[in-house]
């Protein structure tokens, strides 16, 4: 079995940059930022305001739109009762926003899917979507995207990224559903008298906004009773915020598109995407991702769920089961369960089964460090592919050295709980070209294909860059029954 790399990679570029808020740490020193710029003539307001577009405005969409919503995320601050001009508004929005280059450390641990959208190419085609795990200043990751076509004659190409780029903020009317958002609320522990009278408030499916309304007229009713119950009504709101909505306009390529962290619960980072193409019982198709929100203290297993890549549904994960890192979800259900890959322990594979997305119970143990490149521990590399031999899962195992390699195993097709295959040396380890980076000899992946008679895996190198190799699916399957 030969694998073999693909002379592509993938490096972060520092020169893409988006808008990120700049807040001061007290309200004193935004106070005096606040009154220097009032102190402006108009005249030199516009002179500043013009060089800073001049400066700053080909680097951006739409940056007035930004400067304006900074703008009046700090306006209270001004206690002048009088009109301002657009442009000391805008200038006053600048002193209060920063450029963030979210890849300028890393671009890496990518996963690969087919593109929603397959027209306008060649015969033998096909477009893909790759995400990538974006790492920038603070070790702040978020998901970015490239598009490319695999030919056919097997060929990758990777579409230029865009210049530009834009995060979204939280879709203001996000709906929730109460019956779920009810099962959570048990989940947590957070069910009381309370919970139940602010949740008695709300229609079978409301917004952030309706529970918030819900929970301030509830704080009054119980505040005779008890002012405990600001706590426990932050924590209902918090799990509003942890299951939000982005989106993105249609006429933004995919490389324009960034989710980058909005929750407390993932303000540290958003990592580790693992998209999946998901085949719903009825053959409606939804695109789902496993990732790891980390709040700089812990971490919490997430959902994002999309069927475009233009709004994408962020949903906590709840249940015993659901621990540690490194989920992947099975791309349809088995036996009319919902099915996925996790590690439990830090060490160990589990499979998982669960009649509910959201919900994971219980969990079996699938398979254990065997192999001296795996001692330290195991992993899967994305979501399981099916094929007819069986479910192709990439893996990867910690050595000695705590060096990353890539494996691999082979489920059964009706009973993904017996493995049938498995690789006793690694497919992929880094070469000398490879094991510099971040944090050096790592090849991870987050998620392969097949096109053809090939395994696509990207792959990132030592948490740096990202690359492709390819291998013969079938040549593959045949050495892990051999073992």
């Amino acid at each position: 079995m030969e694998i073999i790399r693909k002379d592509i990679i993938l490096k972060p570029d520092p020169k893409r940059v988006l808008f990120r808020p700049f807040s001061p740490k007290t309200r004193k020193h935004a106070l005096k930022i606040i009154a220097r710029v009032m102190s402006l003539s108009e005249s030199e307001v516009k002179k500043c305001f013009n060089d800073l577009i001049k400066e700053f405005g080909k680097r951006h969409q739409k940056i007035e739109n930004y400067l304006m919503k900074r703008f009046e995320k700090v306006k209270d601050l001004i206690y002048q009762d009088f009109s301002l001009s657009d442009e000391r508004k805008l200038l006053m929005g600048a002193y209060f926003t920063q450029e963030y280059s979210f890849e300028s450390s890393a671009l890496f641990n990518p996963s690969i899917v087919w593109h929603p959208d397959q027209s306008d190419l060649p015969e033998g085609s096909k477009r893909f979507i790759l995400s990538l795990r974006a790492l920038g200043e603070g070790h702040i990751s978020s998901i970015t995207f490239r598009s490319g076509v695999i030919d056919n004659t097997g060929q990758i190409k990777i579409d230029q990224p865009k210049r530009f780029v834009t995060s979204s903020d939280p879709v203001p009317d996000s709906v929730y559903e109460k019956a779920l958002f009810n099962k959570k609320l048990k989940e947590l522990g957070l069910c009381t008298d309370f919970t139940k009278k602010v949740m008695d408030d709300v229609e079978e499916k409301f917004t952030i906004s309706d529970l918030r309304e819900a929970v301030f007229y509830k704080l009054k009713e119980f505040a005779s009773i008890s002012t405990d119950y600001r706590s426990l009504a932050g924590k209902i709101l918090q799990l509003a915020r942890s299951n939000y909505e982005v989106a993105f306009n249609s006429e933004q390529d995919i490389s324009e598109r960034i989710i980058f962290p909005v929750t407390p619960n993932e303000i540290n980072g958003i990592e580790d995407a693992r998209f999946v193409e998901f085949k719903d019982d009825d053959g409606s198709v939804t695109y789902y991702s496993t990732y790891t929100a980390y709040d700089g203290d812990l971490i919490f297993p997430q959902l994002i769920e999309t069927k475009d890549f233009l709004r994408f549904k962020m949903n906590t994960l709840n249940g015993p089961a659901v621990q540690d890192k490194g989920m992947a979800l099975f791309p349809r259900k088995i036996n009319g369960l919902y099915a996925m890959l996790s590690r439990q322990d830090g060490e160990n594979l589990y499979i998982m089964f669960s009649d509910m997305i959201h919900f994971w119970y219980t969990k079996q143990l699938l398979l254990r460090p065997t192999f001296d490149w795996e001692f330290v521990k195991i992993g899967n590399c994305g979501s399981p592919i099916e094929t007819d031999e069986g479910w192709i899962v990439l893996s990867h195992g910690v050595g000695a050295m705590r060096k990353y390699a890539l494996g691999a195993f082979l489920l059964d097709k009706d009973d993904p709980i017996k493995v049938i295959g498995r690789t006793k040396e690694p497919i992929l380890t880094a070469n000398e070209n490879e094991r510099e980076g971040y944090v050096p000899n790592v090849i991870y992946t987050c998620g392969g294909i097949i096109y053809n008679d090939d395994l696509i895996i990207p792959y990132a190198m030592s948490d740096y860059a990202s690359s492709f190799a390819v291998v013969k699916w079938k040549e593959l399957v045949d050495e892990m029954k051999n073992n």
